[in-house]
């Protein structure tokens, strides 16, 4: 069975935030997997843009908008309805689609909070200007974060581990693509 939703174009900006999980209820309401433990990029945005599961059945194809009605926490996960799902059934076609939303309907972050996705990619260096490396990806662990930085050694990909924590990170321009930390290259 195949989903009707009106065909949208993948804004310039747009990030992937999150899968839906499976059907919930009977109204139409269906459980997200966000990508991040804070989802209010999925609570900011009211128009999510869905591609299908890479895997599973293909209940459309490209990419589609969904018009989001309400989205909201419940216990442990995200579940949120939209305008063109008005039953069960047409939740569970939407099974393992992937959300995408426009980068310019995040909310505003407070003064020294970052989106880890505005952090993946920037180059960090020491205060002595010495390449640590490039944000490849970041970990929660525990009560902090941490920065995953790829770099190169005698031609070897290698990776370092630095917690994202006033205590090593001096500054974070997001601008010029840079955070400046207190670490050693031999740390």
């Amino acid at each position: 069975m195949m989903l009707d939703l009106e065909s949208a174009e993948l804004p310039a900006d747009a990030i992937e935030v999150g899968r839906i999980a499976v059907a919930w209820g009977i109204k139409g309401w269906f459980k997200v997997l966000p990508h991040s433990a804070s989802p209010e990029a999925l609570f900011s945005s009211k128009r999510w843009f869905l591609q299908p599961a890479e895997r599973g059945a293909k209940t459309f194809v490209g990419t589609v908008l969904l018009n989001i009605t309400e989205a909201k926490e419940h216990s442990d996960s995200v579940v949120a309805t939209a305008q063109q799902v008005p039953d069960r059934n047409t939740a569970e076609l939407l099974k393992g689609a992937r959300i995408f939303v426009s980068r310019a309907s995040f909310p505003t972050p407070a003064t020294d909070e970052y989106y880890w996705v505005d952090l993946i990619g920037l180059d960090v260096v020491n205060r002595e200007a010495v390449a640590l490396g490039q944000v490849r990806e970041l970990l929660q662990s525990g009560p902090q974060t941490v920065l995953v930085l790829a770099y190169e050694e005698d031609g070897v990909a290698k990776e370092r581990m630095i917690p994202f924590v006033s205590a090593y990170i001096d500054t974070v321009d997001l601008v010029g693509r840079r955070i400046t930390a207190d670490w050693q290259p031999d740390y």
